[in-house]
């Protein structure tokens, strides 16, 4: 009797640690849920804005917006790179790339995003610093740009002591700031100068990232690359020797971060050609550019399209699989060409 007493408990405790185990497993399941889909949410990239609307908004809630409605030269472009900056801080999941908690350490895609936008963001901050704000190479450097192109470069994988994301603020706040001294009729030295070599020079700028992207991008399938690093000039020497050809190939666990890393700077530079196209519209209607600007634009918006895809494929040149790299340097090289063109257009008298 005693020993089939003993078996039924047996059984009880059996059944016990079986319902715990059951329960631990379901909790593991929610939690595991909860997270991937925090994480897919985290992972979609942030709407297009309007930067005229943005500019004429952040005026008028500071008080400068005139019965004209007319925005000091330099207004748009200045607060398109804040709310550029702002939309990294503030988007869904806010800042991901320095995160250490689940989802942000597991993701690899928004990170590659915020990368791409962070590196157009930083070079507009260092020709507003270097050469919109400038009158002359002899002219002295603004305040608060000063400070603020240097908390942009801050390590952007920093996680405290301090946070990547409070650099960023700080120079946002100097932006801000800045902003203030641009719009206020007395604050004569404040300065956005609107000229076509400052404009030129920013464009070079973003000509040599779009081709550092497209190369990366086409370099999704393993290509044979000629050597031209020394083309056109017979007395140019280099320090160290190479081959007159080489074979390069994007690692495969980095193809796709290369393609949202292109689709974040993309993003980024719609907004901050718009804003040009506003500030710079008498420059370029002097050169008959507007549409050539508004090309470039257009060819950048295309790389914002769905990816219907749950992954990027990587198909061959003419396989049977797409290869969405391929599509996106299509995109960008043509949107790189574009800028070229446009720069030439500058440079003439």
């Amino acid at each position: 009797m005693a020993n089939f007493i003993d078996r039924i408990a047996f059984w009880k405790h059996t059944d016990n640690l079986s319902g715990i185990g059951k329960g631990a497993v379901a909790g593991l399941l929610v939690i595991v849920l909860l997270i991937g889909g925090l994480g897919f949410y985290w992972s979609q990239a942030p709407s297009e804005f309007d930067v005229v609307a943005a500019a004429k908004a952040r005026a008028e809630e500071r008080g400068y917006l005139n019965n004209s409605k007319k925005l000091a030269v330099g207004y748009t472009t200045t607060n398109t790179l804040y709310e550029v900056v702002d939309t990294l801080l503030e988007k869904p999941g806010g800042f991901i790339t320095n995160d250490i908690m689940p989802p942000g350490v597991f993701m690899d895609n928004m990170p590659a995003w915020e990368f791409g936008v962070l590196v157009q963001a930083r070079d507009l901050a260092r020709a507003l610093r270097k050469e919109f704000s400038r009158s002359q190479s002899q002219s002295t450097e603004d305040v608060n740009l000063k400070v603020a192109e240097p908390q942009f470069n801050f390590d952007n994988k920093s996680w405290a002591l301090p946070s990547s994301e409070s650099e960023y603020q700080k120079g946002n706040d100097e932006l801000l700031e800045y902003l203030d001294r641009l719009a206020n009729k007395s604050e004569s030295n404040a300065q956005f100068y609107a000229r076509a070599d400052n404009l030129r020079d920013w464009l070079s700028d973003v000509s040599t990232r779009l081709g550092s992207l497209s190369q990366r991008l086409s370099a999704s399938v393993t290509k044979v690359r000629e050597n031209t690093d020394l083309a056109g000039d017979p007395t140019a020497r280099q320090s160290t020797e190479t081959g007159s050809h080489t074979y390069v190939r994007t690692p495969w666990t980095k193809i796709d971060d290369v393609f949202y890393e292109a689709r974040g700077a993309s993003w980024a530079l719609i907004h901050i050609l718009k804003a040009i196209e506003v500030d710079f519209v008498f420059t370029l209607q002097d050169k008959n550019a507007l549409v050539s600007l508004r090309q470039i634009i257009r060819e950048l918006e295309s790389t914002q399209a769905t990816v219907w895809s749950p992954m990027i494929l990587n198909g061959s040149g003419f396989g049977m699989l797409a290869n969405h790299s391929l599509v996106m340097a299509s995109y960008i090289s043509r949107a790189n060409a574009a800028i070229i063109d446009l720069r030439r257009l500058l440079e003439q008298g």
